[in-house]
């Protein structure tokens, strides 16, 4: 299989558009579009009844206590845990591209309504679901995609690693409210093939 993009290119940087948070003078950051990217698969093995597609970002730091901390940094040094970024099941064999700006074109407090999405696809919550768990203002049940928002004080680049899985069955019999670690598991005897594509992002103007 083979999986690209018009809006980056496999190993650069992705554009703000594409992000939950952008660059700010003030405060460091501001929310972005936060448009899902366009992806595009080919080379479909034979056999194929569904495909599932997961972005993580395997670079978030293990522990939050210099997160986004006015005169601290991240260290590079810090473990890195992943963090779910779009997860999306039992989308249909005949759908092979996304257009861009299809599933999300903005921030949405408290997060998109789902599992039910385009083309009888489910949605999984993305960890923002967790991350936002403690805020009054923005915790909820965030379906679908939601874009690069790393510490603006992280001293590495985060990568998002997009990869779409071609799979022998055509739903994975998931619940209402399932995560990439639960979809994960589930597709785990189903593959037949993948590919992957991965962008770079920080919101830190010291990181070259």
């Amino acid at each position: 299989m083979l999986l690209t993009s018009s809006s980056f290119q496999d190993g650069a940087v992705i554009p703000g558009q594409y992000a939950f948070c952008i660059p700010n003078d003030r405060g460091h950051v501001c929310l972005g579009s936060n448009h899902n990217p366009h992806l595009r698969w080919e080379d479909i093995p034979a056999g194929t009844q569904s495909f599932t597609l997961i972005c993580h970002d395997p670079d978030v730091p293990s522990k939050p206590d210099d997160v986004n901390q006015e005169g601290k940094t991240v260290p590079a040094s810090l473990p890195r845990i992943d963090f779910f970024h779009w997860v999306m099941v039992d989308i249909p064999k005949t759908i092979t591209e996304i257009p861009a700006g299809h599933y999300s074109t903005e921030v949405v407090p408290r997060g998109k309504p789902g599992p039910g999405t385009h083309h009888g696809a489910l949605h999984g919550i993305n960890d923002y679901t967790a991350w936002f768990s403690g805020d009054a203002e923005m915790k909820g049940n965030y379906f679908g995609y939601d874009g690069p928002c790393p510490p603006w004080n992280d001293s590495i680049w985060h990568h998002y690693i997009f990869t779409v899985y071609a799979l022998d069955t055509p739903s994975l019999g998931l619940g209402s409210t399932f995560d990439g670690k639960t979809a994960l598991a589930a597709l785990q005897r189903h593959i037949l093939a993948s590919a992957q594509i991965t962008g770079r992002y920080t919101l830190n103007p010291a990181v070259k």
